[in-house]
């Protein structure tokens, strides 16, 4: 897990696709989760049904 805005969210998204990690761009959710989550914090029910939709795009790509 990791959170990081300007450079260190470019390296955060770079280190990913070396390790070929699927990207979702949402960056209104990223700037939300990034104001109101702390890393190892849990999710504030406000943001399940986003982080779910999620969770299940990358559930389909797996099944590919």
């Amino acid at each position: 897990i990791a959170k990081g805005i300007d450079y260190l969210a470019l390296k955060i998204k770079d280190i990913a696709r070396e390790n070929k990690v699927p990207i979702i761009e949402n960056p209104a959710l990223a700037r939300a989760l990034y104001d109101q989550v702390e890393v190892e914090q849990e999710i504030p029910n406000e943001f399940y049904q986003a982080i779910a939709e999620i969770f299940t795009y990358i559930y389909q790509l797996n099944k590919r």
